[in-house]
């Protein structure tokens, strides 16, 4: 009898060491694919699903039978939706990078980085020196990171200021921001088709707008030929916003990414800095 005991009680941890192993491997699969856009075509996945148990609850045969034609090449379809997806993480597998702890933003360095790129763009500004930011937040831009150059540099003002100085090898195209880094330069971002967008409005700032359609990125334009700064947001734009409130409206919508309270108000201490030392 106390064998079986002790066989149950064996058999009761390896069942609890099996669930809690799968249960990590799912939690760091969801990590993996937040962030990007699978996390849609998921929710796609889902109401195909939920739709086949409505057609087999209620009967409805030519649904029912669509649903299984569209399941029978489920697998395949699967790989090559998340083809980016997969590839990324057997990346991250190889390198040993699947199962380490991430790390967010704290409220000093997401103050930094927004410290560097104000000093950057005011910079830019009044020198009409034409820049095109973009901040990567839910969806991920992995696609439009690949079409640039890769950086994965960390963010400073000088370095900001020298992708974009006319006439070197980066300045055309849009810098985009993942966390604390500078992904890559020289992105091409999809233009806005929107017909009610001024006249006067150039490429930067129908890619501007176009990205922030598409995906829930917050970008940022200085314009070349005024100087003025413009923030686009959900497919709607600020023009010759000023310096205060893009501080506030940058903290609002990144702390809302990295799960803060967008209530909280930034505390900033700016190195105000000559416009010598911004040159270097």
């Amino acid at each position: 009898m106390s064998f079986f005991k002790e066989m149950t009680w064996q058999s009761g941890i390896l069942n609890v060491l099996d669930i809690g192993i799968v249960s990590y491997i799912i939690y760091k699969l969801i990590l993996l694919v937040r962030g990007t856009r699978a996390v849609q075509l998921i929710k796609g996945i889902l109401l195909l699903v939920l739709t086949w148990a409505i057609s087999t609850w209620f009967n409805l045969y030519t649904l029912k039978w669509l649903m299984n034609q569209m399941f029978t090449f489920g697998v395949v379809t699967i790989i090559i939706i998340f083809q980016p997806e997969l590839r990324r993480a057997l990346e991250q597998l190889g390198r040993g990078k699947l199962f380490s702890r991430s790390s967010s933003l704290d409220r000093d360095q997401l103050n930094e980085r927004i410290t560097e790129l104000i000093s950057a763009v005011q910079f830019m500004s009044k020198r009409k020196i034409g820049a095109l930011i973009v901040f990567e937040r839910s969806t991920g831009l992995s696609e439009l990171i690949e079409s640039g150059i890769k950086m994965e540099s960390r963010i400073s003002s000088e370095l900001l200021i020298n992708i974009f100085t006319p006439n070197t090898p980066l300045h055309d195209g849009a810098i985009i921001i993942r966390g604390p880094q500078i992904m890559a330069a020289a992105c091409y971002l999809p233009l806005s088709e929107n017909p009610f967008i001024s006249k006067e409005l150039g490429t930067r700032h129908r890619a501007a707008i176009g990205v922030s359609e598409v995906t829930d990125a917050v970008s940022i334009v200085v314009s070349e030929e005024t100087g003025q700064v413009t923030l686009a947001v959900g497919g709607m734009i600020v023009r010759d916003i000023k310096e205060e409130s893009l501080i506030s409206k940058l903290f609002e919508e990144l702390t809302q990414q990295n799960g803060q309270a967008a209530k909280s108000k930034p505390i900033f201490s700016f190195r105000r800095r000559k416009e010598g030392d911004a040159n270097g």
